[in-house]
Order: C-alpha cells, then structure tokens, then sequence
C-alpha cells in the first residue's frame, strides 16, 4: 500500500503543480473567474491519480480486493501528498513568482463589489473584507487555505472513487 501510495501520490502532485503553473502563466490575461475555473479543473484532473492507485492498489497488490475503508484511506493518502504540494506551490507563487497577486485580486474583489451592491450592502462587505485581509495576507493562511481546498476535493474523489472500486475477495 504504501508504494502504491507514494507513486501515485507523487503522480498528482507533479500533475497538480504542472497544471496549474501552466494556468497562471498560460491564462494570465485572463479574468479571475475564468482563471478559477481553469485552477479548479486542474485539481480535479490531478486527482484522477486517486481512483487509479485505488484501483492499481486492488487489481496488482491485494488480489482483486480492496474494502471501502482501505481504499478510502489510500485516496486521502494519495490526495494528502497532492495537497501539500500545491500549498507549498502556492505560497511559492505569491511570495516569489507573482508577489502582487493577493494585492491585486482583493483590488479586483473589492471592485466586483462595488459595482454589483448597493452603497450600504457594499460598506458591511468591505468591512468584513477588511477584517479578512490579514488574515489571507499571511503565508501559514495562504498555505493552509490551498491545503484544505484540494484535500476536500481529494476527499470526495477518494470518496467516490472508494465506492465504485470496493471489492470483496472471492472465497474460496
């Protein structure tokens, strides 16, 4: 289990850090909600490595078999190496290849707001945004935030991924 888990963990890693470079750099003209869709693709592509070391860890190293929990836990193992790797990319990223982002995108953010609240909607926001701000400024928060997000959605592939492989062994 733990080859399957290391291979195929390093495997999404590599794919989540590949695709998403390649969407900063490749959509970098393009609008934040477009470069949102593109970042969350990613990580769902990447994490395809998860129902394939479910399904490589049954078929080639426990005979056919695998329970739901214990291919449940393989993808959230799988899920957890991908998850570090794009925290640590993305705190690389805003401290060192694009240090302006968070700047830029609360700038973006705030404008969004204005122009679609009204002035007193719009004051309450920009004071809870406010409050946000430092919070999202720091690199632990940045790290943590990006953790979480593919490790949820590593979750629920492995989730999902963990029902449809679930196999009991044959008896004999």
């Amino acid at each position: 289990m733990k080859n399957t888990v290391i291979r195929y963990g390093v495997l999404s890693a590599i794919a989540i850090c590949a695709l998403n470079l390649a969407g900063w750099f490749l959509g970098k003209n393009l609008d934040y909600s477009t470069q949102e869709v593109i970042g969350y693709t990613g990580i769902v592509v990447a994490l395809v490595f998860v129902f394939f070391g479910i399904k490589h860890y049954r078929d080639k190293e426990n005979n056919g078999s695998v329970t739901f929990g214990k291919a449940l836990l393989i993808g959230v193992l799988i899920s957890l190496i991908a998850s570090l790797a794009f925290g640590i990319l993305d705190v690389i990223y805003i401290k060192y290849i694009d240090p302006n982002f968070v700047t830029e995108y609360y700038a973006h953010h705030v404008e969004q707001m204005r122009s679609s609240l009204s002035e007193a909607e719009f004051k309450v926001e920009f004071e809870k945004l406010e409050a946000q701000k430092e919070m999202f400024s720091n690199t632990f928060m940045n790290f943590f935030l990006m953790f979480t997000t593919v490790l949820i959605i590593g979750f629920i592939i492995s989730l999902l991924s963990a029902l449809i492989l679930q196999r009991k062994p044959l008896q004999s």
